[in-house]
């Protein structure tokens, strides 16, 4: 029987790991990295031997003191939600553990890394789907609530109108009854769509570039709209009209956001982007394919104090903003078992739009639970 070679076996074992393993020397060095890694990092391993591994983290300096302090401690460490930097200056989010070697002592350390980024992104969209439901439930009870009395309010105001004849006090008849229609048009905004429809094939760059037309006569074309498109990317089944509301409130909003720091015409932009993505998550549920919409404008950026709460109704960063065209966009997407989310950067604000492409039948239904309540 031949001798097993365990240097072989171990090799072979840390090669085909799915878990991002490096091993560093004893001044941090790296002198191995398997595949996973190679992966996660985007480059060689010729590449990256001999580099110090606190360079990979964006905070390299205290990276490198509590690896060095681990190292000489003989003590492990665990740190979460820290930043990598990869070769295209991008980041990612990782947890990593470090644990010294202590077989001989040239030996270094143990370095294993899990990508968070995924799983961060889900845990985000699932509460984002949660507080929309929350809300969209709780304002819809609200306007139920508020739309019966109006309803009373307005037909009484009518029958004493014609009581009053023609009386001076028709005038404040007349006020209630044009106050009461007001309020009851913003009751129904805050409710949505009250019949969704069949959804038929629509193509994701016609209703782009209709809306692109919209904003860019409201603008008088002196906006700049940059286009990216991915010009392979399938019908999706849809209600078109929604879908062109949801992304006018977004684009609109990019417009909007540069037109209140008189960009427009002056540097500033909104950059249209369509891509496919294979095998996408949207809350709990696995798409085959998933088209993505980037709306990106390089305005002021979307105040700190409301980042998070932006797809909440009545909150908007503008004075004479009413707070509801987030929300209706995101009820609208999410018709389409779709979502909004929001990244927010100095210099650029993007709203990436994810709609499911695997959605089957040329006249898909969306299911019951996600129609509008009928008031």
């Amino acid at each position: 029987m031949t001798p097993m070679n365990y240097e072989n076996t171990y090799q072979l074992v840390l090669d085909n790991l799915n878990t991002v393993v490096l091993l560093l020397g004893t001044e941090l060095e790296i002198t191995y990295l398997n595949p996973a890694a190679e992966n996660l990092l985007a480059a060689s391993t010729q590449r990256l031997l001999g580099l110090n591994a606190a360079f990979l983290f964006t905070e390299s300096e205290p990276k490198r003191q509590s690896l060095e302090a681990a190292l000489l401690n003989s003590r492990s460490f665990t740190e979460r939600k820290a930043k990598l930097l990869l070769p295209d200056q991008t980041t990612i989010t990782v947890d990593y553990s470090a644990t010294p070697i202590n077989i001989s002592p040239k030996a270094g350390m143990l370095l294993e890394i899990q990508p968070m980024d995924r799983t961060l992104r889900i845990d985000k969209e699932e509460a984002l789907i949660s507080a929309h439901d929350t809300s969209r439930n709780l304002i819809r009870g609200l306007a139920h609530e508020i739309k019966n009395p109006l309803g009373g309010i307005r037909g009484a105001s009518q029958l004493l109108a014609q009581e009053l004849g023609r009386s001076e006090l028709v005038e404040y008849t007349d006020v209630i009854i044009t106050e009461t229609e007001r309020l009851r048009k913003l009751v129904d905004r805050l409710l949505g769509p009250t019949v969704v429809g069949k959804f038929l094939p629509v193509n994701i760059h016609d209703i782009v570039e209709h809306v692109a037309k919209l904003v860019l006569a409201e603008t008088n074309r002196k906006l700049v709209i940059r286009k990216d498109y991915d010009p392979s990317i399938p019908d999706l089944n849809g209600h078109r009209e929604q879908l062109i509301q949801a992304v006018l409130n977004l684009v609109r909003n990019a417009m909007q956001a540069l037109d209140s720091v008189d960009m427009i015409g002056n540097g500033g932009e909104i950059i249209l982007r369509t891509r496919v993505m294979n095998h996408f998550t949207i809350g709990k549920h696995q798409h085959k394919m998933v088209c993505r919409l980037d709306i990106i404008d390089n305005g002021p950026g979307i105040p700190s104090d409301i980042v998070e709460h932006i797809f909440y109704p009545m909150i908007s960063g503008r004075a004479e903003g009413s707070g509801l065209g987030l929300p209706i966009a995101q009820s609208s997407i999410n018709q389409h078992q779709g979502l909004i989310e929001c990244e927010n950067h100095p210099c650029e604000t993007r709203f990436s739009v994810y709609l499911p492409l695997d959605l089957s039948g040329p006249e898909y239904a969306p299911p019951e639970d996600n129609k509008e309540l009928v008031v």
